[in-house]
C-alpha cells in the first residue's frame, strides 16, 4: 500500500457559483438593460436560499428580492423554482465533469493514480461547492422530484462511469481483489461521498483538518479493494 494521499487536481480555473455573499447584503433593484448578468445572479442567490430555507421555503419572491428583481422579471429567466434548482445542479455537475474529463484523458498515468485523482477532484468539488453538493446529493424527495435528481440522473452516470472504467483497467491487470469493477466503484464512491457529506453537514463535530480524513478514507478503500495500490 503506497502511503500517498490523493493528488488534489487544480480546479482554480473553473467558475464557481457557490460563493456565499455576506449576510444581509442584497442587490439593488436592477434597471432594464443589465439582463446579461441576471441569470448568474439568480442562480447564486437561489443556491444559498435553497440551502438556508429548504426547497419549500424558497420562493420566487424571496429569490427575486435577493437579486433585486421583481418576481415578474425573474420569470423572464426561469419558469419556476424547479427549473432554477435543476440549472444549479446541472452547472455544478458540469464543473465537476470538466475536471474528471481532464483526468481520464491522461492514460499514461497508472489507473490507480488516475482513480486517486478522480476521487480527489470529487472531494475538492464537495468542499469547494458545499451548497451545490448539498443540493445535488443531500436533497429530500420533493427537491429530488423538482430538479436536483433529474440533473444527477442526466450527468451522474458519466461521473460514475469514469470510476468504473479506471477500475476495469485495474481488474484487467489482475489487481482488483473482488473482481467486479462496478461493485468496487460503488463502494469507493459511497465511502468518499460519506466522508465528504458528513464533514459538510456536521460542521459542529471536530473533524480536524478536512484535508486529512478523505485521503485516509481513500487509502483504506484502496487497501481493501486494490492490490499494489
Amino acid at each position: 500500500m503506497q502511503g500517498c494521499a490523493y493528488r488534489s487536481p487544480d480546479l482554480s480555473g473553473l467558475p464557481s457559483n457557490s460563493s456565499t455573499p455576506a449576510e444581509g447584503v442584497r442587490s439593488s433593484r436592477k434597471p432594464k438593460g443589465e439582463g446579461h448578468s441576471r441569470r448568474a445572479e439568480i442562480l447564486t442567490a437561489a443556491e444559498r436560499i435553497f440551502v438556508e430555507h429548504g426547497y419549500e421555503g424558497a420562493t420566487i419572491r424571496k429569490i427575486a428580492d435577493e437579486v433585486g428583481l421583481s418576481s415578474t422579471a425573474l420569470y423572464m429567466h426561469f419558469s419556476d423554482k424547479g427549473e432554477i434548482l435543476q440549472e444549479i445542479c446541472r452547472q455544478a455537475f458540469e464543473q465537476l465533469l470538466s475536471s474528471t474529463r481532464r483526468i481520464t484523458s491522461q492514460p499514461q498515468a497508472r489507473p490507480q493514480d488516475r482513480l486517486r485523482d478522480l476521487l480527489g477532484a470529487y472531494v475538492d468539488f464537495g468542499f469547494g461547492h458545499p451548497n451545490a453538493y448539498r443540493l445535488i446529493y443531500l436533497t429530500r424527495p420533493i427537491e429530488a422530484r423538482d430538479g436536483a435528481e433529474s440533473a444527477a440522473q442526466q450527468l451522474g452516470p458519466e461521473l460514475f462511469q469514469s470510476f468504473v472504467s479506471v477500475l476495469e483497467e485495474v481488474q484487467a491487470a489482475g489487481q482488483l481483489r473482488n473482481g467486479d469493477a462496478r461493485q468496487a466503484a460503488t463502494v469507493i464512491w459511497a465511502g468518499v461521498h460519506g466522508i465528504v457529506s458528513l464533514i459538510i453537514t456536521k460542521p459542529y463535530f471536530d473533524w480536524g483538518e478536512r484535508t486529512v480524513l478523505p485521503p485516509l478514507m481513500i487509502d483504506a478503500l484502496f487497501a481493501g479493494l486494490i492490490e499494489d495500490s
